[in-house]
């Protein structure tokens, strides 16, 4: 009974998905839907994007499964039925807890900004909502490969028709392109939390360098990529450049409460505190979960000098002074300059390169820090490098521009503080990506896209390429007929 009391206990301590109140959208008698105000409605679209700050569900799906982090489990801590293990070791089936909890999530909220378009709104109001609309069904589509629909008109009695991969991403891809005209002109700005052009621009660069995946015969490929299609991406990023987004030189700014050059989609709704308090330790300040770490292998893609690496903190007595940014290792310490005393076993707090997924103890590990707890912004949904290193990988893959792949990679490079490269391939712009942009909830669609999905790291052995897509829950199964599992699952 206490083990299970404590399970509930963790649950709601770590879920800090918010409640939506004030939608003003109802079903009528007879399941007739009624609408209300498309203002209120489309508040209620934005309050939605707060599932995605939580450490678990769609992130988890995004980032959990890839090469660039492990959740451990710690003793009892993090054990959870072993929802996390499953993640990362890639044995996860139609059962799982978060498989499920992020399709109703995102499905529901799908359909929430189909109820705002069906309540009179005006043409920016309309703009927004299909943008909203388009970012979370294009997660549904990428993570289950189908795409449930149901109008707000369709009673409950109706099962949902169900678009596949190649018809959710047309659908998806002319929302964005009907938003497109009807939403303003945003330059960068820390709290850039509502739809504007350049965040459409960037879905639709990020939907055309996967197009090959989506359009794929076969989910887990081969992939062709075409060069029209590349010409597309490169057209929508130099949109977001055109916009006045420009590369951050001081790296960690971008998560801070002073960024501005990167910050293209921001959400208001949640907070970034969870991706601090999921990897620090219960005896750092603030005390965190000691929950994820990243690989040491993954960890040994940086070179000294690269600000991505890490910058470490200077104790000088002030609030979070002893807690560093980017990737901490090694002994830490409080804010005054003291070590930590690992209160678990009472020896100095060192955090470890190595670490296993069960039965590992509270020290192993390297943790992550980039939003910072001092002064960190609201979280990032899109952030303008992604934008350039997609504009530098079309190029790659045959998309024609008066600058070179190799160029732009060098750029970013420089401007973080990275030697030079003398050549790029399809291997380097991907571990490039995965140094710019790691713990920002990309990775396994990078991964995919790149072909390395099958590949073995950390505890993971299994290379099952079915695993490209999610299994449908089963409980969705058993609701609508129209939906058919996915290959390879039961």
């Amino acid at each position: 009974m206490f083990a299970l009391l404590g399970f509930f206990a963790i649950s709601a301590c770590t879920n800090l998905e918010p409640e939506i109140r004030d939608s003003q959208l109802r079903e009528g008698a007879g399941g007739v839907f009624v609408p209300g105000s498309p203002a209120d409605a489309l508040v209620t679209n934005y309050k939605d994007l707060g599932a995605i700050t939580d450490q678990a569900n769609i992130y988890a799906l995004y980032d959990h499964t890839s090469d660039e982090m492990i959740p451990p489990t710690r003793g009892t801590d993090w054990g959870d039925n072993g929802v996390w293990r499953t993640l990362h070791q890639h044995t996860w089936d139609a059962t799982h807890a978060m498989v499920l909890a992020s399709w109703n999530q995102l499905n529901e909220r799908v359909y929430r900004t189909n109820q705002t378009l069906a309540s009179n709104p005006s043409a920016q109001q309309a703009a927004e909502a299909k943008f909203l609309r388009a970012f979370f069904m294009w997660q549904v589509m990428d993570l289950y490969g189908q795409v449930p629909f149901r109008n707000v008109d369709e009673g409950v009695d109706v099962n949902p028709r169900v678009l596949s991969r190649s018809e959710a991403f047309d659908f998806i891809t002319r929302d964005l392109e009907e938003a497109l005209p009807n939403l303003p002109t945003s330059g960068p700005i820390a709290a850039n939390s509502k739809a504007t052009r350049a965040a459409a621009n960037a879905m639709l660069a990020r939907l055309y360098l996967n197009k090959a995946v989506y359009k794929a015969a076969n989910a887990a490929g081969p992939y062709t990529f075409d060069a029209a299609d590349m010409n597309k991406v490169i057209g929508y990023c130099d949109a977001v450049t055109a916009d006045g987004y420009s590369l951050e030189s001081n790296y960690f700014t971008n998560f801070s409460s002073s960024a501005a050059s990167e910050v293209i989609f921001t959400s208001a709704e949640g907070s970034p505190q969870n991706r601090w308090f999921m990897t620090l330790h219960y005896d750092q300040n603030p005390s965190g979960w000691n929950g994820f770490t990243t690989l040491a292998d993954f960890y040994d893609k940086f070179e000294d000098g690269d600000q991505r690496k890490g910058v470490a903190a200077t104790p000088n007595g002030s609030a979070f002074s002893g807690l560093g940014r980017g990737f901490l290792l090694g002994q830490q310490y409080k804010d005054n300059g003291d070590i930590i005393i690992n209160s678990r076993n009472q020896l100095p707090l060192a955090f470890t390169r190595d670490v296993q997924i069960a039965g590992a103890s509270s020290e192993k590990g390297i943790r992550v820090i980039k939003y910072h707890p001092s002064n960190a912004g609201q979280y990032i949904l899109l952030r303008y490098a992604d934008v350039y290193l997609m504009k530098a990988e079309a190029i790659l893959r045959g998309g024609t521009s008066n600058v070179t792949a190799l160029d732009m990679v060098n750029t970013l490079r420089t401007t973080r503080g990275a030697t030079a490269l003398g050549s790029v391939n399809e291997a380097v712009l991907l571990e490039e990506r995965g140094r710019e942009l790691y713990w920002e909830g990309i990775r396994r669609v990078d991964q995919v896209r790149f072909g390395t999905w099958d590949d073995t790291w950390g505890s993971k052995s299994v290379t099952e390429s079915f695993r490209v897509l999610f299994p449908i829950p089963q409980q969705a199964l058993d609701s609508n007929p129209n939906l058919t599992q996915n290959e390879g699952y039961k």
